[in-house]
């Protein structure tokens, strides 16, 4: 779950903070995986970082314990829920980030945005992308993609994101993603 604690991620409309919208989808998506049997690391469960109080840099410490804690625990796929924003209030769409040297980061990013498209917003004309800068991407060693849900810089999408029946939606089509991924594994 992306941010968290003192890191609110982006402020959107509002006010509107990333790291509850990141938290009450990743919650919904933990609770549908688990009620089908899978076991769910969270990164977080409650508003809170991954950093000691005393920290000089908590964003830096924050990011190495999610590292550390995905080498530790070995799973079979990370995917971590992010918002968006842009100095445009126009911008809008879900978008899967993938690292661009992973085939199966690829193949994992396309199968949730296509879900996301068809069953949460199908007027989203964004596609999954690669990039190689994403701390998590460049440094988890197992099929990693990042969630961008949508822009809370546009006015419609963060009421949309920040309303219970859409973050079920996300979490839906996540899950629904995650599904056809592992099955055809």
């Amino acid at each position: 779950v992306g941010h968290g604690g003192a890191d609110p991620g982006m402020i959107g409309v509002g006010g509107l903070e990333e790291k509850g919208i990141n938290l009450e989808i990743a919650l919904k998506v933990r609770d549908v995986l688990e009620k089908k049997g899978f076991t769910v690391i969270m990164t977080r469960e409650q508003d809170e970082g991954l950093y000691d109080q005393d920290s000089r840099n908590q964003k830096a410490q924050d990011m190495q314990r999610r590292i550390a804690l995905i080498k530790e625990c070995k799973p079979v796929l990370c995917v971590s829920i992010h918002q968006n924003s842009y100095v445009s209030g126009e911008s809008r769409g879900a978008q899967v980030f993938y690292y661009k040297q992973s085939a199966e980061g690829k193949k994992l990013a396309g199968i949730i945005q296509r879900h996301i498209v068809n069953e949460a917003d199908t007027t989203n004309k964004r596609v999954e992308k690669a990039d190689s800068t994403y701390y998590l991407l460049l440094h988890t060693n197992v099929p990693a993609v990042i969630v961008e849900c949508g822009f809370l810089s546009n006015p419609e999408e963060a009421g949309r994101l920040n309303s219970d029946s859409y973050q079920q939606k996300i979490a839906g089509s996540i899950y629904n993603g995650l599904m056809e991924y592992l099955t055809n594994q």
